[in-house]
């Protein structure tokens, strides 16, 4: 993928940013802030990264032009699912180092990742996770289109306390108009999926 107009270099990450990626999460400014445990080996971020390779998952990361093989930035897309029913979808996390927070790196990731998303993937719903607490990072995702969709209360465990998750989500307007032009349910299509004893619905 081109690097997106901007200060930061945005490029694929793979498994030999698995050491700068590893960097980044044991600050102690970044683990807090995402589901990771302090003090995370280079073998374990090894692996997610290797994931990849595989083309289902998706990581690009910003980097100084000046140094493009040092990742200071990540963002990744995963399915959220095997089903084919919900091979639009993508779950999203991203994380910056600290040194360079507040200068535009987590915003031109997102952007890339939205990019890739809409242009490439045909991802039409992008879904995350960001602690209620966390609104510097809140109002990033807010400025890129991401609107709140829920509260998932105690989800995660940090600092010796219980942590709220707000679930947020951002539509392609193709996905959007779809959902708006939707009728009303089937009623009797319903009942009819509800009189088999499907115990998964």
């Amino acid at each position: 993928m081109p690097p997106s107009h901007g200060r930061w270099h945005i490029r694929r990450a793979g498994v030999g940013d698995a050491e700068a990626v590893t960097d980044i999460f044991n600050r102690d400014e970044v683990y807090p802030c995402t589901m990771q445990l302090p003090w995370t080996g280079v073998e374990r971020w090894r692996t997610f990264l290797e994931r990849g390779e595989t083309g289902r998952h998706v990581f690009l990361c910003a980097c100084d032009p000046q140094q493009p093989e040092r990742a200071l930035g990540l963002i990744w897309l995963h399915p959220v699912s095997d089903s084919p029913r919900v091979a639009h979808v993508r779950t999203l996390g991203l994380s910056v180092h600290p040194d360079i927070a507040g200068q535009g790196a987590g915003s031109q990731l997102l952007k890339a990742a939205i990019e890739l998303a809409d242009d490439w993937l045909n991802v039409t719903r992008l879904s995350l996770g960001v602690y209620s607490h966390n609104q510097r990072a809140i109002e990033l995702y807010e400025r890129h289109g991401f609107v709140r969709e829920g509260l998932s209360r105690g989800v995660s465990f940090g600092h010796g306390r219980y942590l709220d998750s707000l679930e947020m989500a951002r539509l392609h307007p193709r996905l959007a108009q779809a959902l708006a032009s939707q009728d009303e349910p089937d009623e009797t299509r319903i009942n009819h999926l509800s009189q088999q004893g499907n115990t998964q619905c």
